[in-house]
């Protein structure tokens, strides 16, 4: 390791003073200018990370449905899965770490991870739409390229898109073909297989609208349109051409403000649905004939795939074990809607992709999605096995196998994925000859509301039971559970958010009325009893 080289470009890439920033769930996100050195370190660790592993490594320069000001990277493990643990501090430390002390931490990280510096790394970079984005990976470049580690940069890619090139040049192209028509080659293929005996039945041609957010989404997916165009008409909004990324568009604007996206056109009855900045969240709704907008999120996502899953399993008569993972997010109505109607067991994971992702794989077929829409189906080897020899079987057991086949190539095993997912639920809408208004009318939501709450130290909250009981500070789970009796059907819990200093508040009751009211009560109690600043939360949103 060339400490002298290291010392010369880092200048070149210096930290600003006192700047402290945590490796989270997503990486690390900012405002873009503060984000230089964070890049070039990420390229440092990437490359001890791809000679520790002995296999390809990846890094996202993306910061998904924040505003378009703010930038983010994020690294990606060699089977397409989150940064571990270990090395997210060894991120922090890196990225905190002050001029004259980085050179030093970085020989510390080698040898607390025992790294063998004379292995080869190899790594690869995407990077989303965002004015920044181009310069910062530059940035991951210079580190990656200053310790010796070779390198492939896809440029413009989904989030998605870069975990499944991850997955496959660690697989030796067994996942698929490691570029961006591999890529579309394989998604394209199991959709057209899984839909053609609907198409056969002279089912009507379909169109979908979907809003892109302004970002990435877009590009990729008309890149995409003439691979799946024989069985789905997708219609662009929102495509990058004129709006700003994620300004009121995408799904996390969908989903929290419960309302369409700007500069989409909806008639009533249409099916539409909406990616975010980097395409890795999914969100469904449409218009009634009142005109009233309904949402449909990934707790309805995931009851949909898993109902489907569950019926093929049943018809190939494999014994395969079968489970959802929510986070506490999730609407009650889903939850017991899977329970008692689909019998699909549920477990509740804490808040976080990874912690769903690790659930997900305990099962031979693990189903995950926030109710934000990020998520996907993972299916184990084992799985994958027994559907392979199901295919040996009887014509309707085989059709069944087939069928299950194709939808195991359609899904991103590596992450969740706004383009795979929304070719899996057209799927299955297509084969069960479902509208949008029978899907979503397969349990009815919980009225629900979420609210912030500013307090000085986030610190002093801390939960247990998958983030659905507090802790500390004293009294404040007591408060709730007092709260939560005074309404109908209702539950509410409180999370410190994984960045800043503020309390997520959700609850939900049999009337939207009612869970206004609990969400608002619950905030106050928070306010007083962990250390609110500010403005006293008011009732009315």
């Amino acid at each position: 390791m060339d400490l002298d080289a290291i010392r010369e470009y880092s200048a070149l890439h210096a930290k600003p003073n006192g700047l402290v920033l945590q490796y989270g769930t997503a990486g690390f996100r900012t405002k873009a200018e503060h984000l230089d050195h964070v890049m070039f370190r990420m390229g440092l660790l990437a490359v001890l990370r791809s000679k520790q592993t002995k296999s390809t490594i990846g890094v996202m320069v993306t910061a998904s449905h924040n505003p378009e000001e703010d930038n983010g990277v994020k690294l990606v493990d060699p089977l397409g899965e989150m940064l571990a643990p270990s090395w997210e501090e060894h991120a922090t430390c890196l990225a905190n770490a002050e001029e004259h002390e980085m050179p030093r931490m970085l020989m510390d990280i080698s040898v607390k991870a025992a790294v063998n510096l004379q292995q080869d790394a190899f790594v690869v970079i995407g990077r989303d739409t965002r004015p920044s984005s181009k310069k910062l990976s530059q940035s991951v470049i210079d580190g990656v390229t200053v310790l010796e580690g070779q390198f492939h940069d896809y440029g413009l890619l989904t989030t998605p898109q870069l975990h499944y090139m991850v997955y496959c040049r660690n697989t030796s192209g067994q996942y698929g073909k490691a570029t961006i028509e591999g890529y579309y080659e394989k998604l394209s293929k199991a959709f057209m297989e899984l839909t053609k005996q609907a198409f056969c039945s002279g089912d009507e041609y379909r169109s979908l609208k979907v809003d892109c957010a302004n970002g990435i989404g877009a590009l990729k997916l008309r890149e995409m349109e003439h691979y799946i165009s024989q069985g789905l008409a997708v219609q662009l909004f929102n495509d990058g051409t004129k709006g700003k990324l994620n300004h009121l568009c995408g799904a996390d604007f969908v989903k929290s403000h419960q309302k369409p996206p700007q500069g989409m056109e909806m008639k009533s009855n249409e099916r539409c649905c909406s990616f975010d900045g980097d395409a890795d969240r999914i969100v469904y709704y449409y218009l009634d004939v009142d005109g009233h907008f309904h949402l449909i999120d990934g707790d309805k996502i995931a009851t949909l795939i898993s109902s489907f899953l569950k019926e093929l399993l049943l018809e190939i008569g494999e014994s395969l074990n079968i489970g959802v993972v929510q986070t506490a997010y999730a609407n009650g109505s889903s939850t017991r809607y899977l329970e008692e109607v689909m019998k699909v067991p549920v477990y509740c994971t804490k808040t976080g992709v990874k912690h769903l992702h690790h659930k997900a794989q305990e099962f031979d077929i693990g189903v995950y999605f926030e109710a934000n829409g990020h998520g996907t189906v993972l299916f184990s080897k084992a799985a994958e096995t027994k559907i392979k020899l199901a295919k040996e079987l009887e014509d309707k057991k085989r059709e069944a196998a087939k069928m299950l086949e194709n939808v195991i190539d359609l899904f991103n095993q590596a992450a969740g994925d706004a383009i795979s997912d929304m070719l899996v639920i057209e799927a299955i809408l297509i084969l069960k000859g479902l509208t949008v208004q029978q899907w979503d009318a397969l349990y009815t939501d919980l009225p629900n509301r979420q609210l912030k709450v500013k307090i000085a130290d986030r610190q002093v909250i801390s939960t247990t039971d998958a983030e659905r009981q507090v802790v500390t500070p004293p009294g404040l789970q007591e408060a709730i559970n007092d709260l939560v009796k005074k309404y109908k059907l209702s539950r509410a819990f409180v999370r410190p958010s994984g960045t800043e200093d503020i309390v997520r508040v959700y609850a939900e009751a049999d009337s939207q009325e009612n869970a206004d009211s609990l969400a608002h009560a619950v905030s106050l109690a928070v306010f007083q009893l962990a250390g609110g600043v500010g403005e006293t939360p008011r009732p009315g949103f």
